[in-house]
């Protein structure tokens, strides 16, 4: 007897495992999150897995909670055997999670127990870790405590950003997935609990986590701009405006252009903070252990700009 599968996600990331369990499972229906407006225009825009859903023919629903009896009513009818779910952005509740016999299994883009939460892709890049992953769990009622089937690493390089690694373990976690799941329905891989190594968590990211701080450690700084690419993004302020940073780089306090201070100002061996500076034809900001240097930036109302293009018409950059 054919497996009956509902697939539960939204956003790019959720496309791999789409693809893969709809190329060899039979999917019985589709939940993702409602349209949402988007752009200037703040048009209503469908989340990707509804169009790709609707591209292989599935039929799908997008309740603004899952828990409304419309539906749970629609769930009953499609009668799963097992529901996967891969960032779909809702908490699944025990009138859910108890409903599939073989349960709910949850795509997980970390190595749990190490960032629980919303935001793990740019939590791992956000600390410097050196690897991450794809856990693969049966969901329980908590926040990603559910116990582990598989889990697969991947270093994170030194160039990644969450939009570049988000593709990356979405692709792994879609493989990972089609490997597990044989030997999960025929009883021969079975959840065992998580590592007993103290959680860590990621929790849900806002527009104001994205301002940098020139007070904290210039690496920190520059992980935090790759972790939040492109979402929330970081900026600073210039000119009363926000100054949206995409990419930079960073330069230590004993490598800066021509061994000078970040200002005229400095006193001592101790850096202001915040100080605008030019290094090398780039725009730059002083922090503590050396100076971000500005790669890629977005001035208000304009495009993204190169950093040496951005500083041709900002006079007032260097104080």
């Amino acid at each position: 007897m054919n497996t009956r599968l509902v697939f539960m996600g939204s956003p790019d990331f959720a496309l791999p495992t789409l693809r893969l369990l709809a190329a060899k499972y039979s999917l019985v229906g589709v939940v993702t999150q409602p349209d949402q407006p988007a752009g200037r225009g703040r048009v209503l825009t469908p989340p990707p897995v509804k169009l790709l859903a609707k591209e292989l023919g599935l039929p799908v629903i997008q309740p603004a909670r899952l828990r409304e009896p419309e539906a749970m009513a629609q769930l009953w009818a499609w009668q799963p055997d097992l529901i996967v779910v891969a960032a779909f952005g809702q908490i699944l509740r025990p009138a859910v999670l108890d409903l599939p016999r073989f349960g709910c299994l949850n795509v997980h883009a970390s190595l749990l127990p190490r960032w629980r939460g919303a935001a793990p892709i740019q939590a791992a890049i956000l600390h410097g870790d050196g690897e991450t992953g794809i856990t693969l769990m049966r969901m329980d009622p908590g926040v990603d405590t559910g116990p582990v089937l598989s889990q697969r690493a991947t270093p994170i390089s030194s160039e990644d950003t969450a939009g570049t690694l988000s593709p990356k373990l979405a692709e792994l976690g879609a493989q990972l997935l089609i490997d597990t799941l044989p030997g999960y329905l025929d009883g021969t891989i079975l959840p065992h609990p998580q590592d007993a190594a103290e959680p860590t968590y990621a929790p849900m990211l806002k527009k104001e986590d994205g301002q940098l701080d020139f007070t904290q450690p210039v690496e920190a700084l520059a992980r935090r701009v790759c972790a939040f690419n492109p979402w929330p993004g970081t900026f600073t302020l210039w000119e009363g405006q926000m100054l949206k940073v995409h990419r930079a780089h960073v330069v230590g306090a004993g490598e800066r252009e021509g061994g000078q201070k970040p200002s005229k100002h400095a006193s001592g061996p101790a850096p202001i903070y915040g100080v605008r500076v030019v290094h090398h034809g780039l725009p730059a900001i002083a922090a503590a252990g050396g100076l971000l240097v500005l790669d890629e930036v977005q001035p208000a109302g304009k495009k993204t700009m190169p950093g040496k293009v951005f500083l041709q018409g900002a006079k007032n950059w260097r104080v």
